[in-house]
This record gives structure tokens, sequence and C-alpha cells, in this order.
């Protein structure tokens, strides 16, 4: 304002400063021969024009200001309004989170009530039938009392209660039905979906009247008698059949682990028990027939074998020494430490990853290694350099030998699946510190350019046909061996897949280690052979392509 007030008053002096220039120039004006009215009108009319328009400005601004302060102060009267509105709506909220609090450390308290009771000479569990169908209470710490106080009223209700199941209601429908050959059309039909299936299959499996039985009938046919076992390995319909009954007993395992334990009795009865133990026996002696293929740390029989075993807990019956003798035969699933751990086996470890080392299948013994803590004892960066140096050793005897090219580039084709599978482990165990991927990689994309540069030859050196004559009599485009034509490394991604975390560990590995009487009475010991034979016996692993991918 007082900026505005010396303006204002600047404006008003505008007229005594005229009339002062006006005298000074008619002093000027008479000390001149020649009169100057005309300049002095002009002069005159400009200053008093410069004052108008000074003072229109002035009015103008003035008015600017006041619509300023006007729209300020009816800015900061809706702040004021949404502020309060604000801290009405945050009280609400605080006073709402307290009821819940209150409501929760009452039911809290009610918990350690109803424990203290139990422990001071109430009995600690009540039979339903005697008690008129009350339900079982089990004597447990607080802390657990405490964790599972909003869980009770989901353990008090029935197992064969019908489940809600959101994307797939049918599999609700199946169970209840006990239809095991449904189940597994289902599941075989919607594979695409598996991950989801997965999920929901041990909430279903509730809604069965029986649902071990159900997981029971669905093994049937897991060896089917008219298929042999290299054609077994070969048969996607029978290896998706067999994924499915694994997936269908982790999937009864999950559903056990998740209720109490006189829940879970009521589910695996001693009639259940009894059932598997005869499928056990009757897939016992079919382990000892298995060719060198299930050794590749892939095998589902063994693996549907140790998973039966741990989901009905009939472990017991089998020596841990026997049983740790199928851990290299499923080393590449990625249940394996799972299973191992339920079934008793961590201390046996060392054993295995024994097996493996000396069998050429280091990253295996490597993945075993961190999952049980025995880096110290096997050395990561120690097993992926001799993998490594396995694949030179033999990629440089080739090179320096007579071999034909096929040799050659099937060498080339180990050495190179071999440098990414340990870029694989080095990522996914975080060992960039200690084995740095960089060497890793060059002699990567030298082993591709070299593989690519191999494929384009043959298309290079093909003879285009002769040109025909003018007459129309020419001669007819030579005939050549279609099969030179084709890429002779068609094959090799699918003798030499990737290897995977995701899918079961794919990597050679060699083929003298057969495994006789695996549950036997013998040691622990399988025959260790030398690194050297790793590379180059030959081995080629056959990718079955199969619609399952659990």
């Amino acid at each position: 304002m007082e900026d505005t007030q010396s303006v204002a008053t600047l404006i008003d002096s505008t007229t005594s400063k005229i009339q002062q220039l006006q005298k000074a120039f008619a002093e000027l004006e008479s000390h001149r021969a020649i009169t100057l009215n005309l300049k002095w009108k002009q002069l005159e009319e400009h200053f008093h024009g410069l004052e108008k328009s000074l003072k229109r400005r002035f009015t103008e601004l003035e008015d600017q200001e006041k619509e300023y302060e006007t729209k300020t102060m009816e800015a900061w009267e809706m702040l004021e309004k949404r502020e309060a509105a604000v801290m009405a709506k945050e009280q609400a909220s605080l006073e709402r989170l307290q009821e819940k609090r209150d409501a929760a450390v009452s039911a809290i308290a009610n918990a350690l009530q109803k424990h203290r009771k139990i422990s001071s000479g109430e009995p600690a569990a009540f039979n339903i039938e005697d008690q008129g169908g009350a339900p079982s209470v089990e004597e447990k710490p607080p802390d657990v009392m405490v964790a599972e106080s909003n869980l009770v009223d989901m353990r008090k209700t029935s197992v064969n209660e019908c489940v809600e199941v959101k994307s797939y209601p049918q599999l609700v429908d199946l169970c209840r039905e006990m239809d095991s050959e449904g189940l597994h059309k289902f599941i075989s039909d919607n594979r695409k979906n598996l991950s989801a299936i997965r999920e929901e299959i041990p909430l279903a499996l509730k809604a069965a009247a029986d649902p071990a039985s159900l997981v029971l009938d669905s093994l049937n046919g897991f060896y089917c008698m008219e298929v042999s076992n290299l054609d077994g390995k070969k048969d996607s319909n029978l290896l998706g059949l067999r994924r499915t009954c694994i997936m269908l007993l982790e999937c009864l395992s999950i559903l056990l682990t998740n209720l109490d334990r006189s829940s879970a009795s009521h589910i695996v009865s001693e009639n259940v028990r009894e059932r598997a133990k005869a499928v056990v026996e009757e897939w016992k002696p079919k382990l000892d027939d298995l060719d060198v293929d299930a050794n590749n740390g892939n095998s589902l029989e063994a693996h549907a074998f140790l998973q039966l075993l741990s989901t009905f807990g009939i472990d017991s019956d089998f020596d841990h020494d026997d049983l740790s003798k199928l851990v290299p035969m499923v080393s590449r699933r990625r249940q394996t430490a799972d299973l191992c751990r339920s079934l008793g086996l961590s201390d046996k470890m060392p054993g295995v990853i024994n097996v493996l080392v000396n069998n050429g299948r280091q990253i295996d013994a490597v993945n075993l290694a961190f999952e049980f803590e025995l880096m110290k004892q096997f050395s990561p960066v120690t097993l992926l350099k001799s993998y490594l140096n396995d694949a030179k050793k033999i990629s440089s005897s080739v090179k320096t030998g007579n071999s034909s090219p096929t040799v050659q580039n099937e060498v080339n084709e180990r050495e190179l699946t071999a440098l990414k599978a340990v870029i694989k482990c080095i990522e996914d165990h975080k060992l960039e510190a200690q084995f740095p991927l960089d060497p890793l990689q060059k002699r990567v994309l030298q082993l591709e350019k070299a593989k690519a540069d191999k494929k384009r030859a043959p298309e290079v050196a093909k003879p285009l046909p002769k040109r025909p004559r003018a007459n129309g009599v020419g001669h007819s485009p030579r005939v050549t061996n279609v099969a030179a034509d084709k890429n002779i490394y068609a094959r090799t991604t699918d003798r030499y897949p990737q290897y995977m975390y995701d899918r079961p560990y794919v990597y050679p590995r060699p083929t003298d280690n057969h495994v006789p009487s695996l549950l036997g009475s013998a040691g622990y010991a399988m025959p260790p052979p030398g690194h050297g034979n790793f590379f180059g016996n030959g081995f080629q692993y056959q990718a079955v392509q199969t619609p399952y991918l659990h």
C-alpha cells in the first residue's frame, strides 16, 4: 500500500511540474528573438497525454490488485474448510482403528485365558465321540495360540466341506465324485494354466470324501505294462501322466501340512497307509531296472517313489542309505531339497554331493551345496572350474586330432552348453565376485559365432542350376544329395538343451554310471569314473517335447 500511495503522489505532482516547466520555457523564450509558443503547445499536449495514460494504467492496476486480494481470501477460506474436513475424517479413522485394536487385544486375552485353563489341569485333548462331538484341542505354546487365533474357526470345519475354488470349480466336482481319471483328463486339457491349477488342487481335495484314496487311485497307470522303460522315455502321454501323479502327491502333502495333526491323521488313516505301502512295494523293484537315462538327475520314477514316501509318511520302513542312492537320480528336480529334508536325508547330502562330483555333475553338486549350506566343504567355484576344465580338455583333444567335422561340432556344442550352464549357476548363486563372467561370456560369443559361420557354409557352397539355352533345349538341374543341403546342426539344441532352473537341470553327463540294486543292502557307493570321460563318451540327452512342464 505504501508503494501505491507514493505512485499516486507522484502522479498528482505532475501538474505542478508541468507549470514549473512552462515558466522555465517562457524565461527561455524571452532570451530568444524567435517565439517558441508553437513548440511549447506541442510539449504541453505531450505531457498531459502521458499524465492521462499513467493515471488510467494506475487505476487498472488498483482494480486488478483488489480482484487478486478477493480471490486470495476465497482460496484461503476453501482451504480452511477442506482442512477441517480432512481432520474430521482422520479422527473418525483413528476411532475405528482403536476399536479394532481393542477387539484384537480382547481376542488375544481370551485365547491366553483359555490356554491357561487348559494348562492348569483340564485335559489337553477331547475325544470327539466321547464328548458328544466337541472339537479337539491340542496343547500348544502361548505364542502359537496367539498366531493361530484367527484360524481356529477354519480348522474346526469339516475336512469334507465344500470348498470354493475361484478359477476352476470343476476341480471340486471331480474331487467330490472321487473321479481320478476325470481329474487326470482335466489337468491334461488345461495344462496351459498348470500353475493356477496347482494352487487350487489342495483346496479342491478338501471336498473329496477320502482325499488320500483319491490320490492313490490317480497313481494307477504310472507304470504302464504295455510300455517298456526305453519307450516310456519317449511317450509324451505317459510322461504327462507321471508328472500329474507327482503333482497330485505334492498337493496332498500341502493339504496335510496346512491341517492340524488330528485332521491329517483322519485323512491318512491306517488303511490308507497300508494301501500306500502296497504301492511302494510294487514300485520298488522297478527302480532297479531303470536305464542310464534315469540317472541324469531327472527321473520321474525315482521322484514319484520318494514323494510317495514323504506324503504318506512311510519312509521309516526304508534305510536312509538306500533312499539316499535315489537322490542323484532326481538332483535336477526343483523339489529335491524339500524331499530330502522331509525324508530326513539332510545328513546324507555330503555323500550325495560326492557322488555327483565323481560323475561329472558339478553343477548339481553346487546347487545342493547351497541348499544344505555345505559351501565350505564343497567350494562352488572349484567345482564350476573343474566342470569347465573337463569341457576344455575334450575340446582341445578333438581339435588337435583328426576328428571329423561332425564330432568337432558336437564337442563345441557341449562346451557351449557347459559354459551357459556355469554362467546361469554363477548368476543364480551370486558368485560373480569370486568367478567373473566376462571371460565366459566372450568364449560363448566365440563359439556361437563359429557355429553360425559353419551353418552358413553349406548354403554358400550349394551349386546353382544351369541356365536353359535360348532354343529351349537345356540341361536339367543336377540332382544333388538332399541330405547334404539340410542344416546338419538342426538337432543340436534338442540334444543339448540349455540349462534352466525352472525345469529339471539339463546338461550332458556320463553314461558309465549305472546304479545297480538301488534299494539293496549294499553300502552307499557309486563307481567314480574320471572327469575326462564325461565329455568324450558321446552321451546325448534327448529332450522330449511333452505337454507338461511341471
